[in-house]
Protein backbone atom coordinates (compact mmCIF):
# COMPACT_ATOMS: atom_id res chain seq x y z
CA UNK A 1 0.00 0.00 0.00
CA UNK A 2 1.46 3.19 -1.09
CA UNK A 3 1.12 5.78 1.77
CA UNK A 4 1.37 10.12 1.14
CA UNK A 5 1.81 12.19 4.57
CA UNK A 6 1.24 15.90 4.12
CA UNK A 7 3.55 18.59 6.32
CA UNK A 8 2.19 21.65 6.57
CA UNK A 9 5.08 24.24 6.62
CA UNK A 10 2.77 27.25 6.93
CA UNK A 11 2.51 27.27 10.79
CA UNK A 12 6.28 27.20 11.23
CA UNK A 13 6.40 30.20 9.15
CA UNK A 14 5.58 34.16 9.75
CA UNK A 15 4.43 35.88 7.05
CA UNK A 16 3.10 39.48 5.47
CA UNK A 17 1.36 39.94 2.40
CA UNK A 18 3.93 42.30 -0.02
CA UNK A 19 3.30 43.46 -3.09
CA UNK A 20 5.21 42.03 -5.68
CA UNK A 21 6.84 43.80 -8.74
CA UNK A 22 10.06 43.96 -10.39
CA UNK A 23 12.83 46.49 -8.94
CA UNK A 24 13.07 49.49 -10.70
CA UNK A 25 17.04 49.68 -11.63
CA UNK A 26 18.55 51.30 -14.62
CA UNK A 27 21.63 48.83 -15.84
CA UNK A 28 22.04 46.74 -18.69
CA UNK A 29 22.08 43.26 -17.23
CA UNK A 30 21.51 41.82 -13.78
CA UNK A 31 20.76 38.35 -11.58
CA UNK A 32 20.03 37.64 -8.30
CA UNK A 33 20.74 34.64 -6.91
CA UNK A 34 19.43 32.85 -3.86
CA UNK A 35 22.85 30.86 -2.46
CA UNK A 36 21.04 28.52 -0.50
CA UNK A 37 18.42 26.96 -2.97
CA UNK A 38 19.51 28.43 -6.54
CA UNK A 39 16.41 29.84 -7.26
CA UNK A 40 16.51 33.01 -9.79
CA UNK A 41 14.39 36.15 -8.04
CA UNK A 42 15.65 38.39 -10.35
CA UNK A 43 16.79 38.45 -13.99
CA UNK A 44 17.67 41.00 -16.64
CA UNK A 45 19.37 39.75 -19.74
CA UNK A 46 21.55 37.59 -17.90
CA UNK A 47 23.33 35.97 -20.54
CA UNK A 48 24.29 38.88 -22.28
CA UNK A 49 27.80 39.12 -23.28
CA UNK A 50 30.01 41.54 -20.93
CA UNK A 51 33.51 42.68 -20.60
CA UNK A 52 33.91 41.48 -16.31
CA UNK A 53 36.60 43.81 -15.69
CA UNK A 54 38.04 43.31 -12.55
CA UNK A 55 35.05 40.82 -11.79
CA UNK A 56 37.29 38.43 -13.71
CA UNK A 57 39.55 38.94 -10.44
CA UNK A 58 37.18 36.59 -8.70
CA UNK A 59 38.05 33.64 -11.22
CA UNK A 60 41.88 34.75 -10.33
CA UNK A 61 41.69 33.92 -6.83
CA UNK A 62 39.40 30.89 -7.19
CA UNK A 63 42.59 29.32 -8.65
CA UNK A 64 44.69 30.44 -6.09
CA UNK A 65 42.35 29.21 -3.45
CA UNK A 66 42.09 25.84 -4.93
CA UNK A 67 45.92 25.47 -4.91
CA UNK A 68 46.51 26.44 -1.52
CA UNK A 69 43.20 24.04 -0.72
CA UNK A 70 45.54 21.40 -2.00
CA UNK A 71 48.59 22.23 -0.27
CA UNK A 72 50.53 23.08 -4.01
CA UNK A 73 51.54 26.68 -2.62
CA UNK A 74 51.16 28.49 0.98
CA UNK A 75 50.25 31.72 2.03
CA UNK A 76 53.93 32.13 2.76
CA UNK A 77 55.71 31.71 -0.48
CA UNK A 78 57.51 34.53 -1.42
CA UNK A 79 56.96 35.85 -5.44
CA UNK A 80 59.37 37.49 -7.15
CA UNK A 81 57.93 40.88 -8.96
CA UNK A 82 58.74 40.89 -12.75
CA UNK A 83 58.60 44.03 -14.34
CA UNK A 84 55.27 43.30 -16.71
CA UNK A 85 53.31 43.22 -12.60
CA UNK A 86 55.58 46.25 -11.85
CA UNK A 87 54.48 48.40 -14.78
CA UNK A 88 50.76 47.71 -13.77
CA UNK A 89 51.30 49.49 -10.33
CA UNK A 90 52.12 52.90 -12.01
CA UNK A 91 49.24 55.25 -12.62
CA UNK A 92 46.17 54.94 -14.14
CA UNK A 93 45.55 51.36 -12.91
CA UNK A 94 44.05 49.81 -10.04
CA UNK A 95 47.50 48.71 -8.09
CA UNK A 96 48.66 47.46 -4.42
CA UNK A 97 51.74 49.04 -5.80
CA UNK A 98 54.40 46.52 -5.90
CA UNK A 99 57.80 47.22 -6.78
CA UNK A 100 60.11 45.77 -9.53
CA UNK A 101 62.27 42.95 -7.95
CA UNK A 102 60.77 42.58 -4.48
CA UNK A 103 59.58 39.43 -2.86
CA UNK A 104 55.96 39.81 -1.73
CA UNK A 105 54.13 36.66 -0.18
CA UNK A 106 51.05 34.77 -2.01
CA UNK A 107 48.89 36.53 0.84
CA UNK A 108 49.68 39.86 0.37
CA UNK A 109 49.02 39.33 -3.33
CA UNK A 110 45.92 38.23 -2.40
CA UNK A 111 44.78 40.93 -0.44
CA UNK A 112 46.21 43.28 -3.18
CA UNK A 113 43.65 41.22 -5.62
CA UNK A 114 40.82 40.98 -3.54
CA UNK A 115 40.76 44.19 -1.22
CA UNK A 116 42.22 46.98 -3.38
CA UNK A 117 41.90 45.09 -6.96
CA UNK A 118 45.39 45.53 -7.82
CA UNK A 119 46.21 44.38 -11.25
CA UNK A 120 49.72 44.66 -10.48
CA UNK A 121 49.18 41.52 -7.63
CA UNK A 122 47.18 39.84 -10.61
CA UNK A 123 50.34 39.41 -12.98
CA UNK A 124 52.83 39.22 -10.16
CA UNK A 125 50.34 35.73 -8.60
CA UNK A 126 49.28 34.74 -12.19
CA UNK A 127 52.78 34.59 -13.50
CA UNK A 128 53.92 32.84 -10.14
CA UNK A 129 51.48 30.04 -10.22
CA UNK A 130 51.73 29.62 -14.06
CA UNK A 131 54.60 30.83 -15.38
CA UNK A 132 53.14 33.44 -17.69
CA UNK A 133 49.83 35.08 -17.73
CA UNK A 134 48.79 33.61 -20.87
CA UNK A 135 49.39 29.72 -19.32
CA UNK A 136 47.42 31.26 -16.14
CA UNK A 137 44.54 32.11 -17.96
CA UNK A 138 44.33 28.92 -19.48
CA UNK A 139 44.00 27.33 -16.16
CA UNK A 140 41.09 30.06 -15.34
CA UNK A 141 39.27 28.61 -18.26
CA UNK A 142 39.64 25.10 -17.44
CA UNK A 143 38.40 26.21 -14.28
CA UNK A 144 35.29 27.91 -15.93
CA UNK A 145 34.61 24.98 -18.14
CA UNK A 146 34.88 22.81 -14.79
CA UNK A 147 32.30 24.72 -12.83
CA UNK A 148 29.47 24.72 -15.79
CA UNK A 149 30.23 28.47 -17.05
CA UNK A 150 28.93 28.28 -20.39
CA UNK A 151 29.45 31.53 -21.89
CA UNK A 152 33.03 33.17 -20.32
CA UNK A 153 36.12 33.06 -21.98
CA UNK A 154 39.43 34.65 -20.00
CA UNK A 155 42.20 35.95 -21.80
CA UNK A 156 44.37 37.60 -18.52
CA UNK A 157 44.21 38.17 -14.67
CA UNK A 158 42.79 41.28 -14.22
CA UNK A 159 40.06 42.02 -16.31
CA UNK A 160 41.77 45.08 -17.84
CA UNK A 161 40.78 45.60 -21.55
CA UNK A 162 40.55 42.81 -23.69
CA UNK A 163 37.52 42.04 -26.41
CA UNK A 164 38.00 38.17 -25.64
CA UNK A 165 37.53 38.37 -22.20
CA UNK A 166 34.12 38.02 -21.56
CA UNK A 167 31.38 36.63 -19.34
CA UNK A 168 28.07 37.33 -18.47
CA UNK A 169 26.27 37.87 -15.06
CA UNK A 170 25.02 34.78 -14.59
CA UNK A 171 27.98 32.93 -15.32
CA UNK A 172 29.16 35.41 -12.76
CA UNK A 173 26.84 34.53 -10.30
CA UNK A 174 27.67 30.73 -10.41
CA UNK A 175 31.17 31.55 -10.09
CA UNK A 176 31.01 33.78 -7.07
CA UNK A 177 28.28 31.19 -5.70
CA UNK A 178 31.16 28.65 -6.33
CA UNK A 179 34.06 30.68 -4.70
CA UNK A 180 31.79 31.59 -1.70
CA UNK A 181 30.81 27.53 -0.88
CA UNK A 182 34.17 25.81 -1.92
CA UNK A 183 36.63 28.39 -0.12
CA UNK A 184 35.16 29.83 3.28
CA UNK A 185 38.24 29.86 4.75
CA UNK A 186 39.98 32.55 2.24
CA UNK A 187 37.09 34.02 1.28
CA UNK A 188 36.99 36.14 4.53
CA UNK A 189 39.27 38.34 2.74
CA UNK A 190 36.55 39.89 0.46
CA UNK A 191 34.92 41.89 3.68
CA UNK A 192 38.44 43.14 4.66
CA UNK A 193 37.54 47.08 4.50
CA UNK A 194 41.52 47.80 3.99
CA UNK A 195 44.77 47.48 3.10
CA UNK A 196 48.01 49.14 3.80
CA UNK A 197 51.24 48.08 1.84
CA UNK A 198 54.24 50.00 3.14
CA UNK A 199 57.02 48.80 0.26
CA UNK A 200 56.43 50.98 -2.17
CA UNK A 201 59.28 52.63 -2.35
CA UNK A 202 57.76 55.73 -0.50
CA UNK A 203 54.86 56.18 2.48
CA UNK A 204 52.62 53.08 3.53
CA UNK A 205 50.04 53.14 0.95
CA UNK A 206 46.40 52.30 2.81
CA UNK A 207 43.39 51.71 0.10
CA UNK A 208 40.47 50.68 1.32
CA UNK A 209 37.71 47.79 -0.51
CA UNK A 210 36.06 49.09 -3.58
CA UNK A 211 32.91 47.30 -2.52
CA UNK A 212 30.76 49.91 -1.31
CA UNK A 213 28.03 47.72 0.12
CA UNK A 214 30.66 46.73 2.58
CA UNK A 215 30.22 50.09 4.25
CA UNK A 216 26.22 50.09 4.69
CA UNK A 217 24.58 48.03 6.99
CA UNK A 218 22.76 45.55 4.83
CA UNK A 219 25.08 42.38 6.18
CA UNK A 220 27.32 42.39 2.59
CA UNK A 221 30.52 40.47 2.92
CA UNK A 222 31.81 40.28 -0.57
CA UNK A 223 32.23 40.13 -3.33
CA UNK A 224 33.91 42.05 -6.49
CA UNK A 225 33.55 45.56 -8.05
CA UNK A 226 34.21 46.62 -12.12
CA UNK A 227 34.86 49.17 -14.48
CA UNK A 228 35.76 49.73 -17.47
CA UNK A 229 34.87 52.46 -20.19
CA UNK A 230 33.10 50.84 -22.69
CA UNK A 231 31.10 48.25 -19.86
CA UNK A 232 30.59 51.18 -17.04
CA UNK A 233 30.51 49.78 -13.62
CA UNK A 234 29.77 46.46 -12.47
CA UNK A 235 29.56 44.67 -9.07
CA UNK A 236 28.82 40.90 -8.06
CA UNK A 237 27.73 41.23 -4.19
CA UNK A 238 26.92 38.96 -1.34
CA UNK A 239 24.62 39.65 1.17
CA UNK A 240 23.91 37.58 4.27
CA UNK A 241 20.03 37.91 5.73
CA UNK A 242 18.71 36.37 7.99
CA UNK A 243 19.34 32.81 7.53
CA UNK A 244 20.25 33.01 3.85
CA UNK A 245 21.93 34.78 1.26
CA UNK A 246 21.58 36.11 -1.68
CA UNK A 247 23.84 37.03 -4.40
CA UNK A 248 23.95 39.88 -7.10
CA UNK A 249 25.55 40.88 -10.11
CA UNK A 250 24.66 43.41 -12.34
CA UNK A 251 26.69 45.47 -15.31
CA UNK A 252 26.04 48.47 -17.05
CA UNK A 253 25.67 50.72 -14.25
CA UNK A 254 26.06 54.55 -15.46
CA UNK A 255 28.12 55.96 -12.21
CA UNK A 256 29.34 54.46 -8.69
CA UNK A 257 26.46 55.86 -7.04
CA UNK A 258 24.06 54.30 -9.21
CA UNK A 259 25.93 51.00 -9.04
CA UNK A 260 25.60 51.42 -5.12
CA UNK A 261 21.91 52.21 -4.84
CA UNK A 262 20.39 49.81 -7.53
CA UNK A 263 22.55 46.98 -6.10
CA UNK A 264 21.08 48.26 -2.33
CA UNK A 265 17.23 48.35 -4.27
CA UNK A 266 17.88 45.05 -5.74
CA UNK A 267 19.13 43.31 -3.13
CA UNK A 268 16.07 44.54 -0.36
CA UNK A 269 13.75 43.41 -2.61
CA UNK A 270 14.54 40.19 -2.84
CA UNK A 271 14.83 40.14 1.10
CA UNK A 272 11.60 42.25 1.45
CA UNK A 273 9.29 39.75 -0.71
CA UNK A 274 10.86 36.48 -0.43
CA UNK A 275 11.61 34.03 2.06
CA UNK A 276 14.15 30.65 1.92
CA UNK A 277 13.31 27.57 4.11
CA UNK A 278 15.34 24.25 4.95
CA UNK A 279 13.26 21.53 4.06
CA UNK A 280 16.01 19.33 4.82
CA UNK A 281 19.39 18.89 5.80
CA UNK A 282 22.22 16.55 4.33
CA UNK A 283 22.32 13.27 6.27
CA UNK A 284 20.00 14.87 9.02
CA UNK A 285 17.03 12.62 10.33
CA UNK A 286 14.01 14.44 9.92
CA UNK A 287 11.76 11.50 9.11
CA UNK A 288 10.93 8.41 10.25
CA UNK A 289 8.68 5.50 8.60
CA UNK A 290 7.09 2.32 10.53
CA UNK A 291 8.54 -0.79 9.79
CA UNK A 292 7.06 -4.41 9.33
CA UNK A 293 8.48 -7.34 11.11
CA UNK A 294 11.58 -4.87 12.18
CA UNK A 295 13.56 -5.32 15.58
CA UNK A 296 13.01 -1.31 15.64
CA UNK A 297 9.60 0.21 14.92
CA UNK A 298 10.55 2.55 12.76
CA UNK A 299 13.68 3.75 10.54
CA UNK A 300 14.71 7.64 10.04
CA UNK A 301 15.65 8.68 6.74
CA UNK A 302 17.62 11.23 5.35
CA UNK A 303 18.59 13.15 1.94
CA UNK A 304 21.82 12.76 0.38
CA UNK A 305 21.80 16.74 -0.13
CA UNK A 306 20.37 20.22 1.46
CA UNK A 307 16.74 20.58 0.65
CA UNK A 308 15.60 24.94 0.27
CA UNK A 309 12.91 26.47 -1.38
CA UNK A 310 12.45 30.17 -1.68
CA UNK A 311 9.36 31.08 -2.48
CA UNK A 312 7.40 34.69 -2.85
CA UNK A 313 6.04 35.44 1.33
CA UNK A 314 2.53 36.12 0.06
CA UNK A 315 2.62 32.63 -1.41
CA UNK A 316 3.60 30.23 1.39
CA UNK A 317 0.55 29.36 2.23
CA UNK A 318 0.53 27.72 -1.29
CA UNK A 319 3.95 26.14 -0.11
CA UNK A 320 3.22 22.43 0.78
CA UNK A 321 5.84 18.98 1.89
CA UNK A 322 4.57 15.47 0.95
CA UNK A 323 6.46 12.24 1.22
CA UNK A 324 5.30 8.98 -0.92
CA UNK A 325 6.63 5.99 0.13
CA UNK A 326 5.43 2.61 0.07
CA UNK A 327 4.99 0.90 3.58
CA UNK A 328 5.12 0.14 6.25
CA UNK A 329 8.51 -0.33 5.25
CA UNK A 330 9.44 -4.51 5.11
CA UNK A 331 12.25 -5.67 7.37
CA UNK A 332 15.46 -6.30 6.82
CA UNK A 333 16.42 -2.48 5.83
CA UNK A 334 20.03 -1.58 5.20
CA UNK A 335 21.50 2.08 5.44
CA UNK A 336 21.82 3.58 2.15
CA UNK A 337 18.22 1.70 0.93
CA UNK A 338 16.10 4.36 -0.60
CA UNK A 339 13.07 4.71 1.30
CA UNK A 340 10.05 6.86 -0.66
CA UNK A 341 10.70 10.52 -2.40
CA UNK A 342 9.88 14.16 -0.44
CA UNK A 343 7.88 16.03 -2.47
CA UNK A 344 7.93 19.69 -2.68
CA UNK A 345 4.85 21.21 -3.89
CA UNK A 346 3.23 25.27 -4.77
CA UNK A 347 -0.11 25.56 -5.67
CA UNK A 348 -0.51 21.90 -6.82
CA UNK A 349 2.64 22.76 -8.91
CA UNK A 350 5.27 20.39 -8.23
CA UNK A 351 8.80 22.02 -7.38
CA UNK A 352 11.36 19.28 -6.57
CA UNK A 353 11.07 15.80 -5.99
CA UNK A 354 13.96 14.71 -3.48
CA UNK A 355 14.53 10.72 -2.51
CA UNK A 356 14.71 9.52 0.61
CA UNK A 357 17.13 6.79 1.96
CA UNK A 358 17.57 4.88 5.21
CA UNK A 359 19.87 6.32 7.67
CA UNK A 360 20.23 2.80 9.81
CA UNK A 361 20.22 -0.54 9.13
CA UNK A 362 17.18 -2.34 10.65
CA UNK A 363 17.24 -6.29 11.21
CA UNK A 364 14.55 -8.57 11.01
CA UNK A 365 12.98 -9.95 13.94
CA UNK A 366 13.51 -13.73 14.13
CA UNK A 367 11.18 -16.21 12.64
CA UNK A 368 8.91 -17.44 15.56
CA UNK A 369 8.20 -13.19 16.50
CA UNK A 370 7.36 -12.82 12.73
CA UNK A 371 4.85 -15.64 12.77
CA UNK A 372 3.60 -14.70 15.29
CA UNK A 373 3.37 -10.71 14.57
CA UNK A 374 2.00 -12.02 10.81
CA UNK A 375 -0.96 -14.22 12.21
CA UNK A 376 -1.97 -11.69 14.80
CA UNK A 377 -1.87 -8.95 11.47
CA UNK A 378 -3.79 -11.54 9.81
CA UNK A 379 -7.08 -11.52 12.89
CA UNK A 380 -6.68 -8.08 14.31
CA UNK A 381 -5.16 -6.11 10.96
CA UNK A 382 -3.17 -2.85 11.11
CA UNK A 383 -3.21 -2.43 14.90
Amino acid sequence: MTKTKILTLISLFLFHSISWGSPKIDVKTAILLDYNSNKILYELEPDMSIYPASMTKIMTSIIAFDLLKQGKINLEDEVIVSENAWRLSKAGFSSMFIMLNDKVTIEDLLKGIIIVSGNDACVALAEAIAGTESNFAEMMNEKAEEIGLVNTNFTNSSGINDPDNYSTVRDIAIMSKYLIENYPNYYKYFEEKEFTWDRTGGDPITQGNRNPLLYKNIGADGIKTGYLAVEKYSLASSVIGEKRRLISVASGFNTKQSRSNDSIKLISWGLRNTNTYEISEKGVPKFKFRTWLGKKDFVNVVTKENIYVTINKKDVKNLKVSIAYSGPIKAPVSKGDKIGDLIVQENEDQIKTIELYANEDVKKVNFFKSLFLSFNYMIWGDV
